[in-house]
């Protein structure tokens, strides 16, 4: 990595601070839909008549495809230029904003949500390019992606504060409509503050590999999400079916990448134990995260029965405490090792899940917002420092393919999260509801609510209640399964760093990440 300052890099200008202000918007935008969605959803599911069933597809579609196409974007930007789609991509997820704000039934919403994620797949790699082109300087280039890392996770903290804002003025539409004028600014200033790219060498995109990566993605994320959940209209045999279905595409898939020369997907890295093992780590914890965001949600709302801003302004930490642990540990790694910055984070992720098994239908909202804000606090040195273990356990050829599978592990992770243990919190609720009196309410929470508006005031009181009480023994048994899978990732950080020596003061953080994480755009376009 010393090479890359052989000519003494130029420093960036105002022109390329500006145009990492203009980069900024997408990078936010992509974080924030993810997380205003939950504040949204138990509004849109009411009016749309969304199943649970559906309620999940609507939250997981843009997940899946956002993780699902991150690498085939990056191969297309390679091609056509990643300025050019950047802004086809904004164009597109404007598009598919306002079809998701005017969706008139649950099928529309998530095929605008599809649509979204797959325009969202778009920005990100095209973003991290960019960056690698702009600023060339090393400690410059440390700096821009720490600052588009901040932008990534604060995004996640402003989704549900704005988003509560919005709903409790205006119709769930609106938090899709916020996009509009951020993708209208980047559309207007793109063009002229960044720069153009192509790779004039880049490999043919293999369209077969794009398809059969989705083929095995979604059945087998459908097949487990219908098993996770259980109910009456959810069938154990298609569920099975659905995953042998993904199972049998991903054999072809794994065989296709093998035997090209170049490959969409190159699955030798996984060889590696240091590469392998870093990436399941990276995986575990962030699904870890992303699951606890609806169930805790949906407490804070529908339990607690707080309005969309007061929810909002409670799930603001979550995004505060990871966004502040991006910033700090870089600082941190200068005085400690990665091995306890890792291993102390996953600490405090311990100590916020064990507080969110001790929550009650009658606890107030500030033990749930600290027990998230302790868990995305804890992970965040696992995403900052992870990065840089991956891409180190890598050739250096092959450094831009492992970046960009570190970033898909974790969209794909929290996409998992939030489809398997929202699936066991729902199955919780509708095995402590299966008695109810009110067929109505054992599916869902929204549903129990919505049951109860139309019941006598005593009879309201006791289905809420049992409602409550079933729901937040599904959230209490997510805190549990959270920390088993906490407890796997220790073992994982422990045994991948434990195989690596530990690295002078150069492996910072979001500045040693760069290297790794923009290879992909910077090493292609050296003269």
């Amino acid at each position: 990595m010393s090479d890359t300052t052989q000519e003494a890099p130029p420093r960036a200008g105002r022109r390329e601070w500006l145009g990492l202000a203009a980069l900024a918007l997408p990078t936010l935008l992509v974080a924030f839909d993810i997380g205003v969605l939950f504040l949204a959803l138990p509004h849109l599911s009411a009016d749309l008549g969304a199943s649970g069933t559906e309620q999940l597809w609507i939250t997981d579609i843009y997940g899946f495809m956002l993780a699902g196409f991150m690498i085939t974007m990056g191969t297309l930007g390679d091609r056509i230029g990643r300025r050019k789609l950047l802004l086809i991509g904004a164009s597109a997820f404007a598009a598919a904003s306002v079809l998701a704000a005017f969706s008139t039934s649950p099928l529309m919403l998530i095929i605008a949500r599809a649509l979204l994620g797959i325009a969202a797949a778009t920005l990100s790699p095209s973003t991290l390019a960019l960056i690698s082109n702009m600023f060339r300087n090393p400690k410059q280039m440390g700096t821009a992606i720490s600052l588009w890392a901040f932008c990534n996770f604060g995004g996640a903290a402003l989704g549900p504060v704005i988003g509560g804002v919005l709903l409790q003025h205006f119709w769930w539409g609106s938090v899709f409509l916020i996009s509009i004028p951020v993708m209208v600014l980047l559309l207007i200033f793109g063009p002229i503050l960044l720069p153009e790219y192509r790779d004039r060498e880049a490999n043919r995109l293999d369209l077969l590999s794009v398809v059969l990566s989705l083929a095995a993605i979604l059945p087998i994320i459908y097949g487990i999400k219908q098993l996770a959940a259980g109910g009456d209209d959810s069938s154990p045999a298609g569920a099975i079916v659905a995953i042998v279905v993904g199972v049998v595409f991903g054999v072809v898939f794994t065989l296709r990448q093998l035997r090209l020369s170049n490959p969409l997907l190159d699955l030798r890295l996984f060889r590696n134990t240091k590469f392998s093992s870093s990436l399941l780590a990276m995986l575990l914890a962030s699904g870890t995260l992303a699951g606890l965001g609806l169930p805790t949600s949906q407490f804070i709302q529908s339990v607690l029965g707080l309005d969309p801003e007061q929810a909002g302004l409670w799930q603001a930490p979550t995004g505060v405490g990871i966004a502040i642990g991006v910033v700090v540990t870089p600082v941190l790694t200068r005085r400690i090792q990665s091995r306890t910055a890792i291993l102390g984070g996953l600490v405090l992720c311990f100590v916020g899940l064990i507080l969110l098994t001790t929550v009650t239908s009658d606890s107030s909202a500030a033990p749930v917002s600290l027990s998230v804000a302790l868990v995305a606090l804890g992970i965040a040195p696992m995403f900052v420092l992870g990065t840089s273990l991956i891409v180190g356990a890598a050739p250096p050829e092959k450094a831009g393919s492992a970046a960009s599978m570190s970033e898909t592990s974790n969209l794909l992770g929290s996409t998992l999260g939030l489809a398997l243990l929202g699936s066991i919190c729902g199955a919780v609720y509708q095995s402590g509801m299966s008695s109810s009196p009110v067929p109505e309410a054992r599916q869902t929470l929204a549903e129990a609510v919505a049951a109860a508006a139309d019941l006598p005031a005593a009879q309201a009181r006791s289905l809420l209640a049992s409602a409550h009480s079933a729901f937040t023994d599904g959230l209490n048994t997510v805190a549990v399964v959270g920390i088993v899978v906490i407890a796997l990732v220790v073992v994982l950080a422990w045994m991948t760093l434990g195989q690596k020596k530990e690295e002078a003061p150069e492996s910072e953080g979001p500045a040693s990440e760069a290297p790794g994480t923009v290879a992909d755009g910077a090493g292609t376009s050296a003269p």
